[in-house]
């Protein structure tokens, strides 16, 4: 009987002819897509060819600046049809089914502008204008069991980058802002510090995106106040009407025992998502060709379903995408319809070039006509920061959202992927347009950002916060603030209410360490000093005190022009260093070893270790930290083995 069956399966097998043994034949299939009514080509239409019953996908193309596209691809000798559909953002859609007559076939469309549907804002491409393969998509991070969550999902690998240069088949253009540490100053010279505070976290999630690939990370790519600013901290929270406190500690710094930190946290107050006031929501997302790997578009999607499935029926939310332009993919529709909402996210592809600046006017349009008084108005935009068409320059993208932001509209910057990110260009047009910037590297951080941290995402409580620091010089010869280069601000900015700041949403915490050098302490590093002056003198303090340093922070309620003081001095001590200031000492040692800083002194990542293991608790965030550092020592040391 088993050879019956055996004889009868290989009779079947052999009747049934296999992908591989069907005669194949190449065809080109050209033509142009152009506007009814001005006779123009349409810039990154999409054409999906396929099988004429549509069963068989061929090949996607998107067209070029004049409207013409070309596909190359390979169809079974016995096919004698071809399907072709087009679609563009703004355009009612386009099909035709044409024989294929020879090697060539030339499909011409002419479009109608016409209402946006829903079903027809889907934008695909696996294929460019030329027909050559897509890039492989990025295989999606492996989810697996891990201590650091007790057993939870934790994060696994994602794709490593080919000595740096491609990632899956897409050349690295990534770009960093370049960062200078600070240096010491003299505080005979430069008695004040000022800056902007900065609750953006996009460092930290990028840097663990680079540690995972298996490689380190660019030393720009580290902001140590962002990898600070992850995590949270037990800040008292502020009483009675003040939305912000101040925390402030001192210890020994772990890289020099003779240096002390001062530590300076702020804290808001933390909201409950059901006490928050209605929300006046604009999703923009990139939809453009880079969009495509799984780490984004895909990642993009599963995002943002987290954050409308925790969406209240008071809340509304409108989805504007841009490609080669933009378009309206829902109008503004309350939460409590969530299942149109999620059609909307889920019918989304990527696909063609970049229109970035048309579409941040669109959702700032958006948001405007669907302005809360009494709410949450904000758009929400996850993209690469990859444009390329219209509007792309970042001065010209930081003036842009500049210029909305008087209109009472938040910005929240959300980076994702790899091998393209424009990390400085999206840091900065998140801090000029009131909002904060994140990476989102997997769907555990995309729930921490939309699901645990929600209040602080979407609801700002202080704008315009400014952090000032006066420095005793009876007790302090010199000072360096550890992180926030691109966050500093000049003296005189700080009773400026014009000057732009940092925003603090709902229960966002805000770190600044500061490495000082006590007076009688021998200098052993460079400190940046002023010529000696011919007619001013330092001044000195009347008394005895012994105070290092003088906080002064500035902020604004959200709906207030004018800002108010909070003052606080700062006191040398004994006492032994809190759990929690060891974790951010651990992390700022971290970050200094990253950017191989000329501060880090003899500190090690076992030394690091060290600090956070002592202090991490069951903290999963901070479990988290120290299987990521490592990871980074093991980097480190084949990287050291090779050099």
């Amino acid at each position: 009987m088993q050879a019956v069956l055996v004889v009868l399966a290989l009779l079947v097998a052999s009747a049934v002819p296999t992908a591989l043994s069907v005669a194949a034949r190449t065809v080109v299939v050209r033509g142009t897509v152009k506007d009814s009514a001005s006779g123009a080509g349409v810039v990154s239409a999409n054409v999906v060819i396929t099988s004429a019953d549509g069963a068989r996908p061929y090949v996607a193309a998107n067209t070029a600046g004049d409207g013409t596209y070309l596909a190359r691809f390979a169809v079974p000798e016995t096919s004698s049809t071809l399907r072709v559909r087009v679609r563009a953002l703004g355009y009612d859609p386009a099909v035709a089914t044409v024989p294929i007559r020879g090697d060539t076939v030339t499909v011409n469309f002419t479009l109608t502008r016409g209402h946006v549907a829903l079903e027809e804002i889907v934008v695909t491409g696996a294929h460019d204008i030329k027909g050559s393969p897509a890039a492989a998509p990025i295989p999606p991070p492996v989810i697996g069991k891990s201590r650091a969550n007790n057993g939870a999902f934790t994060r696994g690998q994602t794709a490593a980058t080919a000595g740096g240069a491609v990632t899956h088949g897409y050349w690295n253009t990534e770009e960093y802002s370049h960062i200078e540490d600070n240096r010491f100053l003299s505080v005979a010279s430069a008695p004040l510090s000022t800056l902007s505070v900065d609750v953006d976290r996009a460092s930290y999630t990028n840097v663990r995106r680079h540690i995972h690939s298996g490689t380190m990370p660019p030393k720009d790519a580290v902001r140590i106040e962002e990898m600070l600013n992850y995590f949270p901290y037990a800040y008292v929270e502020p009483s009675g009407k003040q939305p912000v406190s101040i925390t402030t500690d001192v210890t020994a710094a772990p890289w020099n025992t003779t240096h002390r930190i001062v530590r300076v946290g702020l804290q808001t107050k933390r909201i409950r998502t059901r006490d928050l006031p209605p929300s006046n929501l604009v999703f923009l997302l990139d939809v453009s060709g880079s969009m495509m790997p799984a780490n984004k578009l895909p990642l993009v999607k599963q995002a943002f379903r987290l954050l409308v499935n925790e969406l209240r029926e008071e809340d509304r939310v409108a989805i504007v995408v841009y490609a080669g332009s933009a378009g309206l993919v829902l109008p503004s529709t309350p939460a409590s319809d969530k299942v149109h909402i999620l059609d909307a996210i889920e019918r989304l592809e990527a696909g063609g070039s970049t229109a970035g600046g048309a579409g941040i006017r669109l959702a700032y349009d958006v948001a405007k006509q669907n302005f809360l008084p009494e709410g949450n108005n904000r758009v929400i935009w996850a993209t690469d920061g990859d444009f390329n068409v219209g509007v792309s320059s970042t001065s010209e993208l930081v003036r842009l959202v500049e210029e909305r932001r008087a209109e009472g509209t938040a910005l929240t910057v959300l980076g994702f992927g790899m091998g393209n990110l424009k990390d400085g260009r999206l840091e900065q047009i998140a801090d000029k347009g009131n909002g904060n910037y994140a990476y989102v590297d997997d769907l555990l951080e995309a729930r921490k950002v939309f699901v645990h941290e929600m209040g602080a995402t979407l609801l700002t409580v202080a704008k315009d916060v400014k952090l000032q620091i006066e420095f005793n010089p009876r007790t302090v010869q010199a000072y360096r603030l550890i992180g926030y280069e691109n966050r500093l601000l000049r003296n005189e900015d700080f009773v400026d209410d014009t000057k732009d700041a940092g925003e603090m949403g709902a229960g966002h915490s805000v770190t600044a360490l500061y490495e000082i050098i006590p007076v009688g302490v021998k200098v052993d590093v460079n400190v940046g000093a002023t010529a000696a002056l011919r007619y001013q003198k330092a001044t000195r303090p009347q008394g005895k005190s012994k105070e290092l340093l003088f906080v002064n922070v500035r902020y604004k309620p959200p709906t207030d022009s004018v800002s108010r003081l909070l003052q606080q001095p700062v006191f040398d001590s004994d006492a032994a260093p809190s759990r929690d200031l060891r974790f951010a000492l651990s992390v700022a040692g971290y970050g200094m070893l990253l950017r191989d800083s000329e501060h880090k002194g003899k500190l090690t990542y076992d030394d690091v270790l060290a600090l956070a293991r002592d202090a991490a608790g069951d903290d999963r965030y901070r479990a988290d930290f120290i299987e990521l550092v490592e990871k980074t020592k093991r980097i480190a040391a084949a990287v050291a083995s090779r050099a």
